[in-house]
């Protein structure tokens, strides 16, 4: 049974307690009773606070609007739980407790960067009767339907360092941890150059430095690995032809490339698909003005779309 407990501080925050036990830690934004929620999803080893210039825009742009981030089971200030759990159906389950708890009612909009994105589209694939009902839109943000290992980084998926790596990880998660922090202070001057605006950083390298300087348990990051080489929700994808989709990525994106993008949308009836020039897989940190552009016009789309509930614009 998942609970809602409200922490003692001005910005609005939950601990939604999924079914297995596990709390998530879950930030929401604007009115209590507002007609349209917005969740959106983080990646792989991020965490709510990574759509932070993001969320904070859609704020500005969507004052009537419910904002939702939330970290995944083993991210951020979420608890850890069973290495055995960190699998994509799972994460989707989660996403069931924290909208049934935060927004029993009302329509609701995904927007899902990375895994998160993977996270929706599970979801989607496993609750087809919601599209089009409580679901009213979807935004997928640099990430995939499948095949992961067919393109990109992603083919590393299948490396036989990935299984040693793994390995290690079983039996010496401590030490790897500890390897882990080592080889983040080492990237952490390109993040240093990314939060001042050097433009010159190559996306990849920004990508690289964002998967290892972080707080993420080595065991989580590794344990997930596992689950996207056999990911697979291509299934989902004809249902949301029944709502706004907008499919975006950046043109230099080497973990999930455009390749990617192009697919989903093909597979999509009136899809939005927007490429974002010589941006990474970490889009939303590096052209978070666009990103909130591209989320502007799903929002307006999917407001309309149902129409007995009109959400306000700023002006």
């Amino acid at each position: 049974m998942s609970t809602v407990t409200p922490a003692a501080s001005a910005q609005t925050r939950a601990a939604v307690r999924t079914e297995d036990g596990v709390t998530l830690e879950v930030q929401i934004d604007g009115p209590r009773h507002s007609e349209l929620t917005v969740v959106l999803l983080h990646g792989h080893c991020g965490r709510g606070e990574s759509w932070a210039p993001v969320r904070d825009a859609l704020r500005r742009q969507y004052p009537d609007a419910r904002i939702v981030c939330y970290d995944h089971r083993g991210h951020g200030d979420s608890a850890r739980a069973d290495r055995r759990t960190y699998t994509l159906e799972q994460l989707a389950d989660d996403l069931r407790a924290v909208l049934d708890t935060v927004s029993p009612t009302g329509p609701v909009v995904l927007v899902g960067h990375s895994m998160g994105g993977m996270t929706v589209l599970t979801y989607v694939g496993r609750n087809p009767h919601e599209i089009g009902a409580r679901i009213v839109g979807v935004g997928l943000i640099a990430t995939a339907a499948g095949s992961l290992a067919e393109a990109g980084l992603g083919r590393f998926l299948r490396h036989p360092i990935i299984s040693v790596f793994q390995t290690a990880v079983h039996h010496a998660p401590g030490l790897m941890h500890c390897a882990k922090l080592l080889a983040g202070k080492a990237f952490a001057p390109i993040l240093r150059k990314a939060r001042e605006g050097d433009a010159t950083l190559a996306p990849r390298w920004l990508t690289l430095a964002n998967a290892i300087h972080n707080q993420t348990p080595i065991v989580t990051m590794a344990a997930f690995l596992q689950a996207f080489t056999t990911y697979d929700r291509t299934d989902a994808l004809t249902t949301l032809s029944r709502i706004p989709t907008l499919i975006l990525c950046g043109t230099a994106d080497s973990l999930t490339p455009p390749s990617h993008s192009i697919a989903m949308a093909a597979a999509i009836d009136y899809a939005d698909l927007i490429l974002i020039d010589n941006a990474g897989h970490s889009v939303i940190v590096e052209q978070p003005t666009q990103v909130t552009t591209a989320l502007t016009r799903l929002l307006t789309r999917a407001s309309h779309t149902d129409t007995t509930s009109p959400l306000a614009i700023a002006a």
